[in-house]
């Protein structure tokens, strides 16, 4: 493919992918197929353990439930194309193709940034707001928020797409990346992408920097809260329901501020396509294996599904 600028418009994209080397090239597709599959698995197992375990039937495990359901989404979107780049020939995407999978690929991010803040509301009512958490966090409040996280981000989504798909592309078509993202499909373009690149930084104070503020509010009221009790049994179990959020957030969120909060003309893209890795395939996989690993419940409810097959 040509790497000079024609006039021809791009038709599909060329991926660069993580590396060129084939040896390099075997090893990655072997260690990212293990970490697929291991996602799927692991978070199918979260969602059937949820749905089966009566103990399990409240707001906290509804969000995780949903959490699940997306990242096997998000990293379905990307991972089974980068694993086709690896070991196929043909590493081009058409660009009808690469438009859709930039929009799912946006709107799961996207999600996943709402939805997290939401979860860190849920955790802020119960520990501080223990008598009411049942009134507040029922069951059409979960749902709606649930619905708000999806809808609002498939939104914003678009919008960026719109306006990222509606600019010229007249070469080159290579994509110095492993899947379609929006900033990556933007140093594409044969015009000037700042206005949207103003518009991506906007939505991505919106979807990712709010939701975070308000997991940053929720866990310091949390914080306050826990230091008042009396109990020391009563503060671990506090902030033991807390660990594994926080530290899914701070997986997924300071990966995903770096990459979309950031001037694209300082963005290194050997080092954008690192930190892509993380939050499209590290995080996704590693978040089953969060939630179980210190989950008290969680490990219970395994064990009694475990128990209940065996006999």
């Amino acid at each position: 493919m040509s790497m000079t600028k024609t006039n021809y418009t791009v038709t599909e994209f060329v991926f660069l992918g993580l590396s060129s080397q084939p040896e390099t090239q075997l090893i990655l597709f072997i260690m990212f197929l293990f970490f697929y599959l291991l996602t799927i698995i692991g978070n199918i197992v979260i969602i059937t353990v949820i749905q089966i375990e009566p103990r399990l039937q409240t707001p906290m495990y509804f969000f995780l439930m949903n959490l699940s359901f997306l990242d096997i989404c998000y990293t379905s979107t990307n991972v089974p194309q980068m694993l086709s780049n690896m070991v196929g020939k043909m590493k081009t995407i058409p660009f009808a193709s690469c438009a859709t999978q930039m929009f799912f690929s946006l709107s799961f991010g996207m999600i996943e940034c709402v939805l997290l803040g939401v979860m860190a509301y849920d955790r802020y009512v119960a520990i501080c707001h223990p008598l009411h958490y049942t009134v507040i966090m029922n069951h059409n409040t979960c749902v709606q928020l649930a619905a708000i996280s999806w809808v609002s981000s498939f939104l914003s989504s678009m919008v960026i797409n719109v306006l990222t798909l509606t600019l010229p592309y007249c070469g080159p078509n290579v994509l110095d990346h492993f899947f379609c993202e929006v900033p990556s499909v933007l140093r594409l373009a044969c015009t000037d992408t700042s206005f949207t690149e103003m518009v991506v930084f906007i939505f991505s104070v919106i979807i990712v920097f709010i939701p975070f503020l308000l997991i940053a509010v929720s866990y310091a009221r949390i914080l306050l809260s826990v230091l008042r009790m009396q109990s020391s049994s009563g503060r671990y179990k506090a902030l033991s329901t807390c660990a594994s959020h926080l530290t899914v957030v701070a997986l997924f969120y300071g990966t995903a501020i770096f990459m979309y909060m950031r001037p694209q003309s300082k963005s290194s893209r050997a080092g954008g396509k690192i930190i892509a890795v993380f939050y499209t395939v590290i995080t996704p996989m590693l978040n089953p294996m969060i939630y179980s690993l210190r989950n008290q419940d969680v490990k219970l409810a395994i064990k009694r599904a475990i128990e209940k097959q065996r006999s």
